[in-house]
């Protein structure tokens, strides 16, 4: 019953934009405090009617003006290391060029069945707050980042330009650790990352 009403919709109607409106909101929140809350999206718009591999590029816009925000924000109060971060991002920004790439390329039936994998992974996930089990390690965080940590870096990267879903719990994890971070900074340089590699995703989107 709900799927029918999502699915007989208007997308122009009031009620469609209040829903999306509310979404939206719910997203920025989940994501700039942890992570996965594109499910809402992913899933709102396909109940609208939007195709799996359609959908997966139309996240993106919202993604880059959420992102956007919470960066500005983490950067008026100090706590992203901009610099470094910038350094992080590059094979994140590689990766996702490559994952939007085979995201496009791969047939829809098996886009379909890989993201409904994911949507029932990462929303078990969001119930069990990975995040307060992850610690920093300061020790860990002084050491220049490894050549290891890079392909983590990249292989993440891959996996938030194919999906997108649940990459900020990964990347948290990755820069938590993977590179001793606190989970303040930690959050900071996940939402730079995906702000800077969720235009060149999107781009591969457009375009095919």
């Amino acid at each position: 019953m709900i799927t029918e009403y999502f699915a007989n919709l208007d997308p122009w109607t009031w009620q469609a934009a209040a829903i999306l409106i509310v979404a939206g909101f719910l997203v920025g929140i989940i994501n700039t405090i942890a992570g996965s809350g594109t499910v809402i999206t992913y899933s709102l718009f396909m109940l609208m009617g939007l195709p799996a591999p359609m959908a997966n590029g139309t996240v993106r816009i919202g993604v880059i003006m959420q992102t956007l925000a919470a960066t500005l924000t983490f950067r008026k109060a100090k706590v992203l290391e901009i610099r470094k971060g910038f350094y992080i991002s590059i094979p994140i920004v590689i990766g996702s060029v490559l994952g939007a790439q085979i995201a496009v390329s791969i047939p829809h039936d098996i886009f379909e069945t890989v993201l409904a994998v994911v949507l029932v992974f990462m929303v078990i996930f969001i119930f069990i707050n990975p995040s307060k089990w992850i610690e920093g390690q300061q020790a860990l965080n002084q050491k220049k980042l490894g050549w290891w940590q890079y392909l983590l870096f990249f292989v993440t990267g891959i996996y938030g330009g194919f999906i997108h879903i649940g990459v900020g719990i990964i990347l948290l994890a990755v820069l938590v650790l993977g590179a001793g971070y606190d989970l303040v900074k930690a959050n900071a340089i996940k939402i730079m990352a995906v702000f800077l590699y969720a235009p060149f995703a999107l781009a591969v989107f457009m375009i095919n």
